[in-house]
């Protein structure tokens, strides 16, 4: 289960980049690839606004950032700044919203996809809605929503109907049973 829990660590690029690129600020995150902070950011969009009284900003038209092995996409993404002109929410929305960050140089890369992702900084908690899904290595959980504290590590995962949440834990490759005559 821990593994899977690991999967979330990719919103540290939600934490850190997409304020730094949707806003023009900076936010104390850490990232688990330290070289990916080093990297420069890549944002592109076809329209985008930002309202300094509201603290609103709008990227929509195929909407993807980029630094190092972090990328976020979608079809939009809002970014709110609260009255103290610090990040408070990040909403993604897309068919589906995705994004992707290598963990660590021994991980795989861990991916991440929803209709709608939305970070909440304040929380620490981001959530993935409809037909929510995160995969790395081969672990994976599915559902309908799936909500992840980034500050207390925990997940939760819901269904919807006939759709119930669904968990894959591969088999530790680094564990070996004993035969018969051992």
């Amino acid at each position: 289960m821990h593994r899977i829990l690991n999967l979330f660590c990719t919103t540290a690029f939600l934490k850190k980049v997409a304020p730094v690129a949707l806003l023009g600020m900076s936010c104390s995150a850490a990232f688990a690839v330290p070289s990916d902070r080093n990297q420069p950011i890549s944002l592109v969009a076809d329209h985008a606004t930002y309202n300094d009284k509201t603290g609103v900003t709008t990227y929509t038209g195929n909407v993807v950032i980029e630094q190092g092995t972090m990328k976020l996409q979608a079809d939009s993404i809002v970014g709110q700044l609260n009255s103290q002109r610090q990040l408070q929410t990040i909403n993604a929305t897309g068919r589906p919203a995705k994004f992707q960050q290598q963990i660590n140089a021994q991980k795989g890369i861990a991916r991440g996809e929803a209709q709608k992702i939305v970070y909440n900084a304040e929380t620490g908690i981001i959530t993935l809605s409809g037909n929510a899904y995160l995969n790395q290595d081969g672990a994976s959980v599915r559902g309908n929503t799936l909500r992840y504290s980034m500050n207390k590590g925990d997940i939760e995962a819901q269904g919807s109907g006939s759709n119930r949440v669904q968990l894959v834990i591969p088999p530790s490759a680094s564990k070996s049973f004993p035969g018969a005559r051992d």
